[in-house]
């Protein structure tokens, strides 16, 4: 549907019929192209799909049917009225079948094909509407995962979502753990590609005789072993996203294939000599020190500058802290979900010890042992019991508390406190011996949060 209106399309090979039915349609307000017979339409639908297509059942050549099956083929979300003079109850049966809107008997008054033709088009307006809302439900899910409040997440919220719908070569560092595959799937959701594949490579996983096969193809025997041609990776993700995950393990001759892609969108499989043209954006994810594998010729400096354009580096779990509590609720929803557990959350103590906890392992690790809670679990609560061993009884560690660049200095003073009384357990002369300041400034501080809150209406 166009700025000026919607757009139709009649093809009829009667000229009076024909002009008849495109001067009704204008006068509503559509945009309307004539044309005499099927064959002809189908070449204006392949040029450009219109909203509606109205068609006579009896045409030389191409009919109305083969018409309509063919125009759910090019443009299958224009909606189709078939039209005629002698028809039978058995083709109107057979136009709905195939995907008609409705089916009008000739001779006909102008008011029913308006009428007809504005159901019509606004049927395919309330599809197309419905179709973005899907999307915009996956654009929200593809970045649920990433879950947090912490300054450090946000800010890679932040970027993901600036980067997502361009087609920007992106490099996601972070420690093992951290979420950097969701932090992949979350720009491929959210950017244009969604409906094409994402295809992910573990580069570590591989040795390097099966990378160059795993992510350029092969033909039926370029090696021992190949009994049959097959596609690599990139070929497979063409119109989507590839994510190359430890990208600091490639050999280097396949650093060399996946630089030559990055430059010209094209590579030859192993043992062929046709090219391979294809359109992929690659996202690339490490745990590693690119910059230091390059100062070792570990890493092939133009490949990563060309991966370097924009960086996503994800925080480590232990840099935020405060996402912790509320990862474990995602992940305890998630788990008690897919085991048909009905779980109310956690108990104090338990979240206590999740949140004192270093963790290691990062996300990963934390899901796992939520995973895990949730199946041991015998009451409405995840109790420490149900914790791995690790956690559930490991002391309370010494904290690091993260302070953003650019946040006020008296909420950095605020933070330290109230960070402190958790390790002492509320205990103000421990807190102020810490921090080495009197106790009474930590009640004075504490009031005049009290009374801020208050009076924010907290």
């Amino acid at each position: 549907m166009t700025e000026t209106g919607p757009t139709a399309l009649v093809a009829d090979d009667e000229a009076g019929m024909r002009e008849s039915v495109a001067r009704a349609l204008r006068r509503e307000g559509f945009q309307v192209t004539a044309v005499e017979d099927g064959a002809a339409a189908l070449d204006a639908l392949r040029r450009a799909p219109v909203d509606l297509l109205v068609a006579d059942l009896r045409m030389p050549g191409l009919d109305g049917l083969e018409l309509l099956r063919a125009a759910k083929l090019v443009a299958p979300d224009t909606e189709v009225v078939v039209l005629s003079g002698h028809a039978t109850v058995e083709e109107a049966v057979e136009a709905m079948k195939e995907g008609a809107y409705d089916f009008l008997t000739k001779p006909f008054d102008r008011a029913p094909l308006v009428r007809v033709a504005r159901q019509a088009v606004e049927r395919r307006r309330l599809v197309l509407e419905n179709r973005r809302l899907r999307r915009r439900l996956d654009d929200l899910a593809g970045a649920e995962e990433l879950v947090g409040r912490s300054p450090q997440i946000q800010e890679v919220l932040r970027l993901v979502k600036q980067v997502a719908p361009t087609t920007t070569t992106v490099l996601i560092q972070g420690e093992s753990g951290t979420g950097k595959e969701l932090v992949a799937r979350a720009i491929h959701q959210l950017s244009p590609r969604r409906e094409r594949p994402f295809v992910r490579v573990n580069c570590a996983a591989l040795p390097d005789t099966l990378l160059e096969s795993e992510l350029f193809g092969h033909e039926k025997g370029a090696f021992t072993g190949a009994v049959a041609r097959r596609q690599g990776r990139f070929e497979v993700a063409d119109g989507g996203t590839l994510l190359l995950d430890e990208i600091g393990d490639l050999s280097a001759v396949a650093q060399a294939k996946v630089l030559r892609v990055l430059q010209e969108g094209e590579f030859e499989p192993v043992g062929a000599s046709r090219t391979v043209r294809v359109d992929v954006r690659v996202l690339a994810a490490t745990n590693q020190d690119l910059t230091r594998l390059v100062g070792e010729k570990r890493f092939r400096e133009d490949l990563y500058y060309r991966l370097h354009v924009i960086s996503v580096t994800v925080p480590p779990l232990r840099e935020r802290r405060e996402d912790v509590t509320l990862l474990a609720q995602h992940f305890l929803q998630r788990f008690a979900a897919r085991n048909h557990r009905t779980l109310e959350g956690f108990t104090e103590a338990a979240l206590a010890r999740l949140a004192d906890y270093a963790w290691p392992g990062n996300v990963r690790e934390l899901e796992h042992a939520v995973e895990r809670a949730v199946v041991l679990a015998q009451g409405p609560f995840v109790d420490v019991g149900d914790l791995p061993e690790a956690v559930g009884q490991a002391e309370p560690s010494s904290r690091v508390v993260p302070i953003p660049i650019g946040m006020p200095l008296e909420e950095v003073e605020q933070r330290l406190i109230e960070e402190t009384l958790r390790q002492t357990k509320g205990d103000k002369e421990l807190a102020a011996k810490l921090l080495g300041i009197a106790s009474r400034t930590i009640y004075r501080k504490l009031k005049e949060r009290g009374e801020a809150r208050d009076a924010d209406g907290e």
